[in-house]
């Protein structure tokens, strides 16, 4: 049945209007993703920002017999409950490590007890009123700041929230990343490579690739299961060690880079590989000559964003111990540490706002660090990246 030219006319404007309902519902929905971006990296900022400030007071700090041995005498009365802790028990040290300071009256920054950091932050704080007359005094002279956070790159955790900071996790985090990447990556690219280049087309090898693909949305707390039970359980690796946790993260790892790996080597056109035989290239000599360097740009961006997705994890690290109090920062893929990650979930759970600080300041050294690794992923393959 023939349609008249106003029926044709009414679908086309139909078609129009749905065309454009869907445009308007994508564009919808894309804003709406961006706006809960911006409302959590603000929100983050603004939580964080207070942690990367410390307050410091700048006292008459007297370097004697009586003060090496009762800390609390280095200082005047009225400003000792608001020196922090951590510093005074430091100050034996400093006098032991330097021998001149005895006999001598220093002014000097030292670092304030967390309630005078909030107080000066605008934040609630548990001072007394007579404390509070001293630190407003302070203000007005000048001698009550708040400074740049050094502490919180350079020192590990502490029970002392203002001496708290990343430095033994984030090097616990770069000990476990280098032991993810030793053992993913080799396995992975070589896995990759055999099941692509060599492998025959058989059930087992179909069995295999099912298997791989369906690993990779194994959830990741089973992946510290597994690897609670074979590397700490079965062949008695040291608990809560950076090797422990980046084979445990290799493991999960090992699904993405083969899945990324095997695309980049399909990536490479066959034109190529016949080119090769054709002048008498072994199988070996053509992989290792022509597709994998062809094929490296979207293996390393895939290798990079694996390790991303490690780094970002938690599940499986607390499984293996890595969530534990760790002061000091490794020296060796054999000691106990924490990573970023755990470092963050553990201040999550005080009470003290100083901690809430730092653990929103934790979340965006992060997130920095994972939007840097996923940039230099994005950058690496438009620089190498070859349209076929």
């Amino acid at each position: 049945m023939s349609q008249s030219f106003d029926d044709i006319s009414a679908q086309l404007k139909g078609r129009h209007r749905r065309t454009k309902r869907l445009k308007f519902m994508s564009m919808g929905a894309l804003a709406l993703a961006a706006t809960f971006l911006v409302v959590f990296i603000g929100d983050m900022i603004m939580r964080g920002y207070p942690a990367f400030q410390q307050a410091e007071l700048h006292v008459p700090v007297t370097y004697s017999e009586q003060s090496q041995e009762i800390p609390l005498a280095a200082v005047e009365e009225d400003v000792r409950d608001l020196v922090s802790r951590g510093w005074l028990r430091q100050l034996p040290r400093d006098m032991a490590a330097d021998a001149s300071l005895m006999g001598q009256t220093i002014e000097r920054w030292v670092i304030a007890d967390d309630q005078v950091d909030q107080y000066l932050k605008g934040h609630k704080s548990h001072l007394k009123p007579r404390q509070t007359a001293v630190l407003d005094r302070m203000v007005e002279n000048g001698t009550a700041e708040l400074k740049f956070n050094v502490n919180f790159f350079t020192t590990g955790d502490s029970k002392l929230p203002e001496y708290a900071g990343i430095w033994s996790a984030a090097m616990g985090t770069i000990l476990t990343l280098l032991v993810t990447l030793a053992f993913a990556f080799p396995v992975g690219v070589l896995t990759a490579v055999y099941l692509e280049e060599f492998a025959p087309d058989n059930r087992f090898t179909q069995a295999i690739e099912v298997n791989i693909n369906n690993l990779a949305a194994v959830p990741s707390i089973l992946f510290g299961l597994l690897g609670l039970a074979i590397f700490i359980n079965f062949f008695g690796m040291p608990r809560s060690s950076p090797l422990v946790g980046g084979l445990t993260l290799g493991l999960m790892t090992l699904p993405v880079i083969i899945i990324t790996t095997r695309s980049a080597l399909r990536s490479v056109p066959d034109t190529i590989r016949q080119a090769a035989f054709g002048v008498g290239c072994s199988r070996w000599q053509v992989v290792r000559d022509h597709v994998l360097p062809l094929s490296l740009p979207g293996i390393l961006t895939g290798s990079i964003i694996g390790l991303a997705q490690a780094m970002g994890e938690t599940a499986p690290l607390i499984i293996v111990g890595m969530v534990a109090f760790i002061p000091d920062a490794p020296t060796a893929i054999t000691q106990a540490a924490t990573v970023l990650p755990a470092q963050i979930f553990t201040w999550a759970g005080e009470p003290e706002q100083a901690y809430v600080e730092r653990t929103a300041a934790g979340i965006l050294v992060l997130l920095s660090v994972l939007i840097f690794l996923n940039a230099a992923a994005v950058m690496l393959r438009k620089k190498f990246e070859r349209r076929w």
